[in-house]
C-alpha cells in the first residue's frame, strides 16, 4: 500500500537473514530456559507434544501476519494493519497493548535473569539481591539506549550463536536418552483444564511480530518479511519440541526446578554444564532485554509521530538523537512491573496483551484486502485455502485469550484505559480530524 513520508529517514539495509534474526531473538528469550519445568509440572510426559501443538497453532498466526505484512512497506506492523482497517482508535489500542506486552515481557525476563544468576550466586534471586539486580538492569539498559546504542544484525547474530549453540549441543547429546516409547506410546495432553498451561507456553512462541516493526528498514519487505517470519517460526517450533523431548527424558522429576535447562545441562555435562547453560541463558535473556529496550521505544515514537500519543513521546534528544522520553518511560514502566510481579504472572499478562493484538490484526485482513489495488493484491503473499488459515488462527487466539485469569484481564484493561487517556489527550492537543 502507499508509502507514507519516512520521518526518521530510515535506510533499507535489512535482508531476509536480518529479519529472521530479529524474529528469532524477539521470540527466544527466557521462555525456553525457564518454562519447561513449569509445563512439565502441569502436563507431565505430554509436555513436548503440547509444545508442538501450540507451535503449529502459532504458525497459522504467523502465516496470517505474513499475508498482512505483504501489503505494507513502512514500519509499524500491527499498528499499520489495524489503523488501515479500523481507524486511529483501534490502531492506537493495538500499538499500545503491544507496547504493554513488551514492557511486561521485559519485566518477566528480568525476573528470569535473577533466577538464573541466583543459581550461581543465590543472593541475586531473592530479597535485596533481586531488587538490586533488576533495578541495575533497567537503569543500565535505559541509560545505554538513551545516550545512543550501535545495534545491528552482526550483534544479533552474536547473541543468536551464544544462546542457541549450547542448547543444540544438549539436544544432540540427549537424543540417545529418548525412549522409543516416546513415539510409539505417545501421551497426548488432556484437553480438560489445559487452557492456563497453553497460555504459559504461548509466551515461548510470541514475539515474531517484532520483526514487522522494522519493515521500513527492510529490503523488499513485502516479499522478504512473510518468508523470513514463517521459516523462523517453524525452526522455533521444532527447536522447542526437541529440547522438551530431551528434558522430559533426561532430567529426573525430583530435580525439576524453575532453572529447567540448567538442570539438563548439569545432568548431561556435569558441573561445567550448569555454568555453560546458565551463561547461555544469561546471554539469551540479556540480548532479549536489550532488543526490547532498543526497539519498543520506537513504537511510542511512531504513535506520537502519527498524533496518536502526546508529542512528549515523540521528542528526539538534541545531543543523542534518540527518542529519550520514550526510552525513559519504558524503563520506568518495566522496572515497576518487574519489581511488583512474579515470572509466571508477568508471562500470562504479556501473553494476553499480545493475543489481543493478534486478534485485531487478523480481523483486519479482509478490510485491507478490500482496500488494496489489483497490483498490490497480485504481488501479495498468498495463503493456501483463502481465509481458512486466518480463521483457524483467529479461533485459536480467541480460545487461548479466554483462558486468562481475572487478574490478567484487570491489569490489561486498566493499562489499556490508561493508554486511551493518553490517546484522547493527543487528539485534543493536536486537534485531529478523523
Amino acid at each position: 500500500m502507499g508509502e507514507r513520508e519516512n520521518k526518521s529517514k530510515l535506510l533499507r539495509t535489512v535482508g531476509v537473514i536480518g529479519i529472521a534474526l530479529v524474529a528469532l531473538n524477539s521470540t527466544i528469550g527466557s521462555g525456553i530456559f525457564t518454562l519447561p519445568s513449569i509445563v512439565l509440572e502441569q502436563a507431565g510426559s505430554a509436555s513436548p507434544w503440547l509444545f508442538l501443538l501450540v507451535g503449529i497453532s502459532i504458525i497459522t498466526i504467523v502465516l496470517t501476519f505474513g499475508r498482512l505484512s505483504s501489503f505494507f512497506t513502512d514500519s509499524g506492523g500491527p499498528v499499520l494493519y489495524t489503523k488501515e482497517a479500523f481507524g486511529p482508535l483501534v490502531g492506537f489500542s493495538t500499538g499500545w497493548i503491544l507496547y504493554i506486552s513488551r514492557a511486561t515481557a521485559f519485566a518477566a525476563n528480568s525476573n528470569a535473569l535473577a533466577l538464573y544468576l541466583g543459581s550461581l550466586v543465590p543472593w541475586f534471586s531473592m530479597g535485596s539481591g533481586r531488587v538490586t539486580l533488576i533495578t541495575s538492569i533497567c537503569l543500565l539498559l535505559t541509560w545505554v539506549n538513551y545516550i545512543g546504542i550501535k545495534d545491528g544484525i552482526k550483534m544479533l547474530l552474536f547473541f543468536t550463536v551464544i544462546k542457541l549453540l549450547p542448547v543444540l549441543i544438549l539436544i544432540i547429546m540427549g537424543l540417545q536418552y529418548i525412549p522409543i516409547e516416546f513415539f510409539t506410546k505417545a501421551s497426548l495432553p488432556q484437553m480438560n483444564g489445559i487452557g492456563p498451561t497453553v497460555l504459559i507456553i504461548i509466551y515461548a512462541f510470541v514475539g515474531f511480530e517484532g520483526a514487522t516493526f522494522i519493515s521500513g528498514e527492510s529490503k523488499k519487505p513485502q516479499s522478504s518479511m512473510p518468508s523470513a517470519i514463517a521459516k523462523t517460526s517453524l525452526f522455533v517450533c521444532l527447536f522447542y519440541f526437541f529440547i522438551m523431548m530431551v528434558y522430559v527424558s533426561v532430567v529426573p522429576s525430583e530435580t525439576n526446578n524453575v532453572g529447567a535447562l540448567v538442570s539438563l545441562g548439569e545432568t548431561l555435562l556435569g558441573p561445567s554444564g550448569l555454568i555453560i547453560i546458565t551463561l547461555a541463558a544469561i546471554f539469551s535473556i540479556g540480548g532479549n532485554l536489550g532488543a526490547i529496550m532498543l526497539a519498543v521505544p520506537r513504537l511510542t515514537l511512531a504513535l506520537a509521530e502519527q498524533n496518536l500519543l502526546p508529542k512528549w513521546f515523540g521528542k528526539i534528544h538534541k545531543k543523542y538523537s534518540t527518542p529519550g522520553n520514550s526510552i525513559l518511560f519504558l524503563g520506568l514502566l518495566s522496572l515497576i512491573f518487574a519489581l511488583s510481579g512474579s515470572f509466571v504472572y508477568l508471562v500470562i499478562a504479556s501473553s494476553l496483551t499480545r493475543l489481543l493484538a493478534y486478534i485485531t490484526s487478523i480481523s483486519a485482513l479482509p478490510f485491507i484486502e478490500k482496500k488494496a489495488d489489483q497490483k498490490t493484491l497480485d504481488n501479495s503473499y498468498k495463503l493456501p485455502g483463502g481465509y481458512l488459515i486466518p480463521i483457524i488462527a483467529l479461533v485459536i487466539c480467541i480460545w487461548i485469550t479466554f483462558q486468562s485469569n481475572l487478574d490478567a484481564w484487570i491489569l490489561t484493561v486498566g493499562l489499556l484505559l490508561f493508554g486511551l487517556i493518553l490517546f484522547f489527550l493527543a487528539r485534543r492537543d493536536n486537534k485531529i480530524i478523523d
